[in-house]
């Protein structure tokens, strides 16, 4: 699980409300109009935008900013080398046992791989489409979050607007133009709010997430066209040592 995500929105929320606190009280800062605006709003919108499909998708998308864990390059170069020392000492077929044991599914399709008899190139040319197929998804799903990190702001002015145009004709009242006034904002507030402290950062979490997975699984491909190869213990180390910055090879 990824604590500095939870920490990151909770701290946030946590902070704004310490300082509405110092201000006043909380409930000015609810209104449910507002928010049926900017959230709606936004939700139409983006389903707009994208199909249906993808946009529940989305939910299994948010949820690896949480609870994904990928392996680190030293984690995957140790295993690699664990299996490279297996296949040259007993066989390729000795790794099957090894396939069960494995939590990744990416890594233990490319072991079966080994297992069946693929040759390195094949191998190469699965687990590379799969890759790609990954990309294409960690892709639409930071796209729909940045969307929706960019439409919430909008609906929160549109929502404003709202309130504006209501507050002016009711000018009848100038010592309700303040409360009016006060209410039209909160939607900017709440459109402001979602986009920056929720929607844009687990855009830009999901794709440091994606570029790490994307990395991770590069290795694993490397790691298995080597072993299919028959390449030793010490060339497949050293072949995806190229994976880590100099201070960090094992």
């Amino acid at each position: 699980m990824d604590i500095a995500t939870i920490l990151g929105i909770a701290f946030g929320f946590l902070v704004i409300m310490w300082a509405i606190l110092l201000g006043g009280s909380v409930t000015i800062f609810w209104d449910i109009p507002s928010m049926a605006i900017t959230v709606g709003g936004m939700l139409a919108s983006t389903l707009i935008h994208f199909s249906l499909p993808q946009f529940l998708g989305i939910f299994s998308v948010v949820k690896k900013t949480f609870v994904t864990r990928i392996p680190t390059p030293v984690e995957l170069i140790k295993k690699m080398v664990e299996y490279a020392t297996i296949n040259r000492r007993d066989g390729a077929l000795a790794l099957e046992q090894e396939i069960g044991r494995l939590s990744d599914a990416f890594f233990a399709r490319g072991l079966q791989l080994i297992v069946d008899g693929q040759n390195p190139e094949e191998i190469r040319d699965f687990l590379s489409l799969d890759i790609q197929y990954l990309q294409d998804r960690h892709a639409v799903g930071k796209k729909i979050l940045e969307y929706m990190g960019a439409a919430a702001p909008a609906f929160g002015m549109i929502g404003t607007l709202i309130g504006l145009v209501q507050m002016l004709r009711n000018l009848s009242s100038p010592d309700q133009i303040g409360a009016g006034m006060a209410v039209a904002l909160i939607t900017t507030f709440y459109g402001a709010l979602l986009a920056n402290l929720v929607f844009l950062p687990l855009a830009g979490k999901l794709g440091l997430y994606s570029k790490a997975e994307t990395t991770a699984r590069e290795m694993i491909v490397e790691g298995i066209c080597a072993i299919a190869k028959g390449d030793n213990p010490t060339a497949v180390r050293e072949k995806l040592q190229v994976f880590l910055s100099q201070n960090k090879r094992i």
